[in-house]
């Protein structure tokens, strides 16, 4: 019995396959279900067409409201532009041009040029790119120039704006204190100080109205942020422009210093010898033909010479004719001409009123050359 039990067990490749112990099932899956598959695969490619169908549906509505909203933008600053509004819009961002502005689903543009010298008020001389880049998320009044669709241009005026603002505060004879902006051969551009202290519209100082000097260059007398008093000789309404004159607030220095230059003593007169012409001052040029022509005009039955004198000065090249603002006596009124230094007195014997003379005296000039 013992050594029965001590007999080695017999090997596994000894056994017959009879009496091997049975092997374990196999695990037991159920078989795949490819139709099943094949279903989910398909549900989800159906899916995702659905999907990007309904993307592409929403772009398209997106993009139809997107071009809806542009062209109702579109018809609206057309009409904002025919009708002459003034517009409050914000500003997004400035560049070295000008002002990007917001207009509901559309930007536009101020360039500088356009934009009102309002913003120069504190400091006239401050870089423009730093006076744009501080009204970045401000908002500004400005009225349509253009709105072109076709190229998709969107350009507005800040100074548009402002003149319909304020220009009718601008009268005639007025005077402002200003700051000369640009200076060039033919004028001055000078920006108007209102009552609020900002400098909201700008006016021209023609060359010839800058000062009674001879003027040929008009940066000898005026200079990029000079700060002048002018007065307004002209509004144009339908052009936007105001005609300023810094001269005619001085008073003309021939006037005010002619009895200096001539006095005129109490028994001096147009005829008296000894207010004959001084041999070393010749007539002026012209002048005869132009006292000549006054005698053909109804109502001037004399026309004389009176004296002659020489200014400091030089007031005007070509010749000028005055008439002087003192009252008329025994019918007579006294023209100035000037040309050069050189001043001369002419004495109108006339039945006409001061008026009736001005009127005579310009159809004169109109005619001679």
């Amino acid at each position: 019995m013992l050594s029965a039990s001590l007999k080695p067990p017999p090997s596994l490749a000894a056994l017959s396959p009879s009496s091997r112990a049975p092997a374990p099932p196999a695990a037991s899956f159920p078989a795949p279900r490819r139709s099943c598959l094949r279903l989910s695969a398909a549900a989800a490619s159906e899916g995702a067409t659905v999907s990007q169908e309904d993307a592409a549906s929403v772009s398209a509505a997106f993009e139809e409201a997107r071009l809806a909203q542009f062209a109702s933008d579109w018809k609206a600053v057309r009409a904002d532009k025919d009708q002459g509004k003034i517009l409050t819009l914000p500003v997004l961002r400035s560049n070295t041009g000008g002002l990007i502005l917001k207009y509901n689903s559309m930007q536009g543009f101020v360039p500088n040029p356009l934009l009102s010298p309002a913003h120069w008020s504190k400091d006239p001389k401050r870089p423009i790119q730093d006076v744009t880049k501080d009204l970045v998320g401000s908002s500004v009044s400005v009225k349509v120039v253009e709105a072109n669709e076709a190229e998709k241009k969107l350009v507005f005026s800040e100074k548009d704006a402002s003149w319909s603002m304020y220009s009718s505060q601008v009268k005639i004879g007025g005077t402002y204190d200003g700051i000369v902006g640009s200076v060039f051969h033919y004028g001055a551009f000078v920006h108007l100080r209102f009552p609020d202290g900002k400098y909201h519209l700008t006016g021209l100082v023609h060359i010839s109205e800058v000062s009674w000097d001879l003027v040929q260059d008009v940066q000898d007398f005026l200079t990029e942020g000079d700060i002048v008093k002018v007065i307004v000789v002209n509004v144009d309404a339908e052009k936007s422009r105001i005609g300023l004159s810094i001269r005619q607030l001085e008073e003309d220095p021939l006037l005010e210093t002619l009895d200096k230059i001539i006095p005129l003593e109490p028994d001096l007169s147009p005829d008296a010898e000894t207010a004959s012409s001084p041999p070393e001052i010749e007539l002026l040029p012209g002048l005869d033909g132009i006292c000549n022509e006054l005698l053909q005009e109804d109502g001037i039955t004399d026309v004389r010479f009176g004296r002659q004198a020489l200014e400091k000065r030089v007031v005007s090249q070509d010749l000028e004719l005055w008439l002087s603002s003192v009252p008329a006596k025994d019918n007579q009124y006294k023209l100035l001409a000037r040309a050069g230094r050189q001043v001369q007195e002419v004495y109108l014997t006339t039945s006409l009123d001061q008026e009736g003379v001005k009127k005579a005296v310009q159809r004169v000039l109109g005619r001679v050359p």
